[in-house]
Protein backbone atom coordinates (compact mmCIF):
# COMPACT_ATOMS: atom_id res chain seq x y z
CA UNK A 1 0.00 0.00 0.00
CA UNK A 2 1.12 3.02 -1.46
CA UNK A 3 2.29 6.22 1.77
CA UNK A 4 -0.02 8.56 2.16
CA UNK A 5 1.35 12.26 1.31
CA UNK A 6 0.70 15.24 2.27
CA UNK A 7 0.82 18.62 0.41
CA UNK A 8 0.49 22.43 2.24
CA UNK A 9 -1.96 24.87 0.45
CA UNK A 10 -0.89 28.41 0.27
CA UNK A 11 -3.26 30.99 -0.44
CA UNK A 12 -2.65 34.50 -1.49
CA UNK A 13 -1.45 36.66 1.67
CA UNK A 14 -2.51 39.95 -0.23
CA UNK A 15 -5.99 38.32 -0.93
CA UNK A 16 -6.34 37.39 3.13
CA UNK A 17 -5.26 40.86 3.96
CA UNK A 18 -7.76 42.67 2.09
CA UNK A 19 -10.44 40.48 2.96
CA UNK A 20 -9.63 40.95 6.88
CA UNK A 21 -9.29 44.63 6.25
CA UNK A 22 -13.52 44.83 5.34
CA UNK A 23 -13.90 43.82 8.51
CA UNK A 24 -12.67 47.15 10.37
CA UNK A 25 -14.96 48.61 11.50
CA UNK A 26 -17.44 46.59 10.23
CA UNK A 27 -20.37 46.20 12.11
CA UNK A 28 -21.39 43.10 11.07
CA UNK A 29 -20.75 40.18 12.60
CA UNK A 30 -18.93 42.76 15.45
CA UNK A 31 -19.29 41.35 18.90
CA UNK A 32 -17.36 44.95 20.74
CA UNK A 33 -18.21 48.58 20.53
CA UNK A 34 -15.72 51.25 21.30
CA UNK A 35 -16.42 54.99 22.25
CA UNK A 36 -13.80 56.78 21.03
CA UNK A 37 -12.94 60.31 21.33
CA UNK A 38 -14.35 63.73 22.11
CA UNK A 39 -16.34 62.97 18.97
CA UNK A 40 -17.81 60.00 20.75
CA UNK A 41 -17.49 57.73 17.71
CA UNK A 42 -18.35 54.14 17.69
CA UNK A 43 -15.66 51.86 16.53
CA UNK A 44 -17.32 48.02 15.55
CA UNK A 45 -14.21 45.08 16.05
CA UNK A 46 -14.36 41.68 17.01
CA UNK A 47 -13.43 40.70 20.65
CA UNK A 48 -10.96 37.54 19.57
CA UNK A 49 -9.00 38.85 17.05
CA UNK A 50 -8.45 42.04 19.18
CA UNK A 51 -7.59 39.76 22.26
CA UNK A 52 -5.62 37.39 20.08
CA UNK A 53 -3.60 39.88 18.57
CA UNK A 54 -3.19 42.58 21.68
CA UNK A 55 -2.72 41.75 25.35
CA UNK A 56 -3.89 45.46 26.14
CA UNK A 57 -7.25 44.55 24.62
CA UNK A 58 -6.92 41.20 26.27
CA UNK A 59 -7.22 42.81 29.37
CA UNK A 60 -9.28 45.57 28.89
CA UNK A 61 -11.73 42.89 28.28
CA UNK A 62 -11.22 40.82 31.47
CA UNK A 63 -11.55 43.96 33.17
CA UNK A 64 -14.54 45.85 32.04
CA UNK A 65 -14.93 48.90 30.14
CA UNK A 66 -13.04 52.05 31.56
CA UNK A 67 -14.22 53.87 33.91
CA UNK A 68 -16.61 51.49 35.00
CA UNK A 69 -17.41 51.09 38.94
CA UNK A 70 -19.58 47.58 38.17
CA UNK A 71 -18.08 44.53 38.38
CA UNK A 72 -16.90 42.57 34.97
CA UNK A 73 -19.13 39.90 35.59
CA UNK A 74 -21.86 42.39 34.97
CA UNK A 75 -20.72 44.14 31.97
CA UNK A 76 -22.29 42.89 28.33
CA UNK A 77 -19.69 41.17 26.95
CA UNK A 78 -20.13 43.35 23.51
CA UNK A 79 -19.41 46.59 25.59
CA UNK A 80 -19.26 49.79 24.91
CA UNK A 81 -15.52 50.39 26.17
CA UNK A 82 -15.44 53.95 26.58
CA UNK A 83 -12.25 55.17 25.68
CA UNK A 84 -12.44 58.88 25.54
CA UNK A 85 -8.29 59.96 25.60
CA UNK A 86 -7.82 58.46 22.07
CA UNK A 87 -7.92 59.96 18.88
CA UNK A 88 -10.85 57.77 16.42
CA UNK A 89 -8.12 58.18 13.79
CA UNK A 90 -5.19 56.84 15.88
CA UNK A 91 -7.98 54.03 17.44
CA UNK A 92 -9.13 53.22 14.16
CA UNK A 93 -5.60 52.79 12.50
CA UNK A 94 -4.49 50.72 15.39
CA UNK A 95 -7.22 48.37 15.18
CA UNK A 96 -6.36 47.99 10.85
CA UNK A 97 -2.93 47.08 11.49
CA UNK A 98 -4.05 44.32 14.14
CA UNK A 99 -6.56 43.01 11.92
CA UNK A 100 -4.16 43.16 8.92
CA UNK A 101 -0.49 43.47 10.26
CA UNK A 102 -0.21 46.62 7.82
CA UNK A 103 -1.56 50.25 7.77
CA UNK A 104 -0.93 53.01 5.79
CA UNK A 105 0.37 55.31 9.01
CA UNK A 106 4.12 55.06 10.77
CA UNK A 107 3.71 52.10 12.65
CA UNK A 108 6.09 53.00 14.89
CA UNK A 109 5.14 56.42 16.08
CA UNK A 110 1.43 54.75 16.11
CA UNK A 111 1.63 52.11 18.57
CA UNK A 112 3.95 54.61 21.16
CA UNK A 113 0.77 57.36 20.45
CA UNK A 114 -1.97 54.64 21.17
CA UNK A 115 -0.10 53.15 23.96
CA UNK A 116 0.35 56.64 25.77
CA UNK A 117 -3.03 57.21 24.96
CA UNK A 118 -4.26 54.16 26.71
CA UNK A 119 -2.10 53.81 30.14
CA UNK A 120 -3.38 52.57 33.19
CA UNK A 121 -2.56 51.44 36.56
CA UNK A 122 -3.02 47.91 35.45
CA UNK A 123 -0.66 48.29 32.29
CA UNK A 124 1.87 50.76 33.03
CA UNK A 125 4.70 48.89 33.91
CA UNK A 126 4.18 46.28 30.80
CA UNK A 127 3.70 49.28 29.05
CA UNK A 128 7.54 50.70 30.87
CA UNK A 129 9.07 47.26 30.06
CA UNK A 130 8.29 46.91 26.65
CA UNK A 131 9.86 50.40 25.95
CA UNK A 132 12.97 49.82 27.89
CA UNK A 133 13.11 46.57 25.71
CA UNK A 134 12.62 47.98 22.51
CA UNK A 135 14.72 51.64 23.26
CA UNK A 136 11.86 53.81 23.20
CA UNK A 137 12.89 56.48 25.29
CA UNK A 138 9.50 58.85 24.80
CA UNK A 139 7.32 56.64 26.22
CA UNK A 140 10.02 55.50 29.35
CA UNK A 141 9.40 58.98 30.38
CA UNK A 142 5.97 59.24 30.07
CA UNK A 143 5.47 55.67 31.88
CA UNK A 144 7.57 56.66 34.53
CA UNK A 145 6.02 59.98 34.75
CA UNK A 146 2.23 57.97 35.26
CA UNK A 147 3.96 55.79 38.19
CA UNK A 148 5.23 58.27 39.76
CA UNK A 149 1.57 59.86 39.75
CA UNK A 150 -0.10 56.69 41.34
CA UNK A 151 3.12 54.67 42.52
CA UNK A 152 0.95 52.80 45.78
CA UNK A 153 -1.50 51.37 43.14
CA UNK A 154 1.40 50.17 40.71
CA UNK A 155 3.08 48.67 43.09
CA UNK A 156 0.34 46.64 43.73
CA UNK A 157 -0.24 45.06 40.08
CA UNK A 158 0.93 42.28 38.56
CA UNK A 159 2.66 44.16 36.35
CA UNK A 160 5.02 45.20 38.75
CA UNK A 161 5.67 42.06 40.07
CA UNK A 162 6.39 41.12 36.11
CA UNK A 163 9.29 44.21 35.73
CA UNK A 164 12.60 42.93 35.41
CA UNK A 165 15.65 43.91 37.83
CA UNK A 166 16.99 46.53 35.50
CA UNK A 167 13.36 48.46 34.62
CA UNK A 168 12.60 47.91 39.00
CA UNK A 169 16.04 49.68 39.62
CA UNK A 170 15.47 52.18 36.96
CA UNK A 171 12.23 53.20 38.71
CA UNK A 172 13.59 53.33 42.14
CA UNK A 173 15.94 55.93 41.28
CA UNK A 174 13.04 58.29 41.13
CA UNK A 175 12.63 61.18 43.78
CA UNK A 176 9.56 61.72 42.45
CA UNK A 177 7.63 58.00 43.54
CA UNK A 178 4.58 58.78 45.43
CA UNK A 179 4.87 56.03 48.28
CA UNK A 180 6.41 56.44 51.50
CA UNK A 181 9.76 54.48 51.60
CA UNK A 182 8.44 51.43 53.68
CA UNK A 183 5.54 50.60 51.46
CA UNK A 184 8.59 51.00 48.88
CA UNK A 185 10.73 48.18 50.47
CA UNK A 186 7.60 45.86 50.93
CA UNK A 187 7.18 46.10 47.27
CA UNK A 188 10.30 45.15 46.35
CA UNK A 189 10.14 42.12 48.84
CA UNK A 190 7.07 41.13 47.50
CA UNK A 191 8.65 41.33 43.64
CA UNK A 192 11.74 39.75 44.71
CA UNK A 193 9.73 36.92 45.88
CA UNK A 194 8.07 36.69 42.78
CA UNK A 195 10.78 36.46 40.58
CA UNK A 196 13.08 34.33 42.74
CA UNK A 197 10.21 31.76 42.17
CA UNK A 198 9.50 32.16 38.59
CA UNK A 199 13.50 32.16 37.63
CA UNK A 200 14.36 29.47 40.09
CA UNK A 201 16.77 31.77 41.76
CA UNK A 202 17.98 32.58 45.56
CA UNK A 203 16.22 36.13 46.46
CA UNK A 204 19.17 38.18 46.89
CA UNK A 205 20.05 37.12 43.65
CA UNK A 206 17.24 38.25 41.73
CA UNK A 207 17.11 41.59 44.16
CA UNK A 208 20.78 42.72 43.98
CA UNK A 209 19.98 45.72 41.61
CA UNK A 210 16.45 46.74 42.74
CA UNK A 211 18.27 47.09 46.61
CA UNK A 212 20.98 49.24 45.95
CA UNK A 213 18.20 52.09 44.98
CA UNK A 214 16.05 51.83 48.47
CA UNK A 215 16.97 54.76 50.72
CA UNK A 216 17.03 53.30 54.03
CA UNK A 217 18.46 55.59 56.16
CA UNK A 218 14.91 57.61 55.34
CA UNK A 219 13.43 54.48 57.90
CA UNK A 220 12.93 55.74 61.33
CA UNK A 221 14.89 53.08 63.86
CA UNK A 222 11.82 51.08 64.96
CA UNK A 223 11.26 50.77 61.36
CA UNK A 224 14.80 49.99 61.08
CA UNK A 225 15.09 47.51 63.69
CA UNK A 226 12.03 45.69 62.36
CA UNK A 227 13.29 45.26 58.90
CA UNK A 228 16.36 44.06 59.96
CA UNK A 229 14.37 41.00 61.63
CA UNK A 230 12.43 40.53 58.78
CA UNK A 231 15.55 40.72 56.44
CA UNK A 232 16.82 37.53 58.58
CA UNK A 233 14.15 35.49 56.87
CA UNK A 234 15.27 35.96 53.37
CA UNK A 235 18.19 37.84 53.06
CA UNK A 236 16.98 40.52 50.33
CA UNK A 237 18.81 43.49 51.71
CA UNK A 238 22.92 42.56 52.11
CA UNK A 239 23.79 43.63 55.89
CA UNK A 240 26.17 46.32 54.89
CA UNK A 241 23.31 48.29 53.30
CA UNK A 242 21.32 48.04 56.92
CA UNK A 243 24.83 48.48 58.70
CA UNK A 244 25.59 51.67 56.77
CA UNK A 245 22.05 52.88 57.39
CA UNK A 246 22.19 52.18 61.22
CA UNK A 247 26.29 54.54 61.14
CA UNK A 248 23.96 57.26 59.26
CA UNK A 249 21.47 57.44 62.83
CA UNK A 250 24.25 57.13 64.69
CA UNK A 251 26.42 60.12 63.57
CA UNK A 252 23.18 61.40 62.81
CA UNK A 253 24.20 62.45 58.85
CA UNK A 254 24.30 60.89 55.74
CA UNK A 255 27.87 60.77 55.34
CA UNK A 256 29.33 57.40 54.06
CA UNK A 257 26.05 56.96 52.33
CA UNK A 258 25.38 57.62 48.79
CA UNK A 259 23.85 61.42 48.56
CA UNK A 260 20.72 60.10 46.78
CA UNK A 261 19.86 57.11 49.39
CA UNK A 262 19.54 60.09 51.77
CA UNK A 263 17.11 62.29 49.42
CA UNK A 264 13.20 61.87 50.36
CA UNK A 265 10.83 61.28 47.82
CA UNK A 266 7.77 63.16 47.40
CA UNK A 267 5.71 60.08 49.24
CA UNK A 268 8.03 60.29 51.50
CA UNK A 269 6.37 60.08 54.93
CA UNK A 270 8.66 62.65 57.09
CA UNK A 271 10.52 61.96 60.15
CA UNK A 272 12.40 63.65 63.07
CA UNK A 273 15.58 62.46 61.66
CA UNK A 274 15.59 63.31 58.21
CA UNK A 275 16.52 66.94 59.14
CA UNK A 276 20.11 65.22 60.16
CA UNK A 277 20.09 63.81 56.69
CA UNK A 278 20.05 66.57 54.61
CA UNK A 279 23.78 67.93 53.57
CA UNK A 280 22.72 71.98 53.90
CA UNK A 281 21.65 71.51 57.16
CA UNK A 282 23.90 73.10 60.05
Amino acid sequence: MAGLCSARLQGEAAAFTTALRTLVNNPQFSDVTFVVGREQQKVFAHRCVLACRCQAFRGMFSQGPVGSEDPPDSIPPQGPFILGNVQPEVFLAVIEFLYTNSVTLNSHILCVKFIKDTLSVEQVCEALQAAVTYGQADLQQQCLAFIEGCTAAVVRTQGFHELSDTVLAQVLRSDRLAVDELDLVQAVREWAHVSSAVLERPVPEVAALPVQELRLPLLAPSELATLESHNQRDLLIPVESIAAAWRAHALRKGSGVPSRLCRPRRGTRPRDHHRHLDPHAK
